[in-house]
């Protein structure tokens, strides 16, 4: 399913000028307002990976109620991806949600933020931009915090990430080295360093997954948890990496289930 060409959005607007400064609306039927979900994509942050592989499951959470805004962003490989990059425009692309809020029927309250691998680094590192220094080079005066946030298999300790040297050690190229030589890097760009986030979070990963190791979404649960976060984890037995992205597997229903515990619908 993943490999097929997925339903088509409704409207792909620019949040920004650059051409990959973009999102994919999709609106599902009715006045509204509806929930929303943020999606971001993953493969590793690299450039040949784009949002179109995360079409059918926009598509059919759309069909299940949900707005989706699946956002684009520039990646390893274009000018000025990764660091910094590639967290200014996901920072943009979650920030004009307002803005979309004034011709579609959105309710802004009932917003989750959802990413797959690298994607779920990003969704989770959105949700705790609140605790970034004011004097940091990603800190924007009121960011826009999502209610709740999803992540599937995410990558969510790029410290460990590092060490593991996943993706072909795709972490010291996004982030332009290692801990060693650039931490300021890792302190703020890892939701891991950046715990508690301060919403509710629910983290899905697959127990065979072997591209991301479920122990990443394990050892972070247990430290958000620590620190006061509201986290859930949900271990999925045998299943691998992109069976959370799949809407045929048998997975998918633990996560819709998720997806509406935290938007009350």
């Amino acid at each position: 399913m993943l490999e097929a060409p997925s339903p088509p959005a409704d409207a792909r607007i620019p949040y920004g000028e650059h051409a990959y400064q973009f999102g994919d609306l999709r609106l599902p039927p009715g006045p509204g307002p509806h929930p929303i979900v943020v999606m971001v994509h993953g493969g590793f942050w690299r450039a040949r990976y784009d949002l179109e592989h995360v079409g059918h499951l926009c598509a059919d959470l759309t069909r299940r109620g949900y707005a989706t805004w699946s956002l684009e962003y520039r990646r390893v490989g274009h000018e000025d991806g990764g660091w910094p990059g590639t967290f200014e425009d996901v920072a943009r692309g979650m920030d004009f949600l307002p803005t979309l809020a004034k011709s579609h029927p959105l309710d802004l309250s009932r917003t989750v933020v959802m990413g797959h691998s690298a994607g779920g680094h990003l969704a989770l590192w959105l949700s705790g931009r609140r605790r970034l220094p004011p004097d940091s080079p990603l800190s924007r005066p009121d960011p826009f915090i999502p209610r709740g946030a999803v992540s599937l298999a995410g990558v969510v300790d790029l410290v460990r990430a590092q060490e593991l040297r996943l993706g072909n050690d795709i972490v010291t190229e996004f982030l332009g080295g290692p801990p060693a030589q650039v931490p300021e890097r890792y302190r703020l760009g890892s939701p891991s360093a950046l715990v508690p986030l301060g919403i509710k979070q629910v983290l899905i990963h697959g127990t065979k997954d072997d591209t991301v190791p479920d122990s990443l979404s394990a050892d972070y649960h247990a430290r958000a948890t620590a620190l006061g976060d509201d986290v859930r984890l949900i271990l999925l037995p045998g299943a691998g990496h992109f069976e959370v992205i799949n809407p045929l597997a048998r997975e998918w229903p633990q996560l819709v289930e998720a997806l509406a515990s935290l938007t009350g619908s």
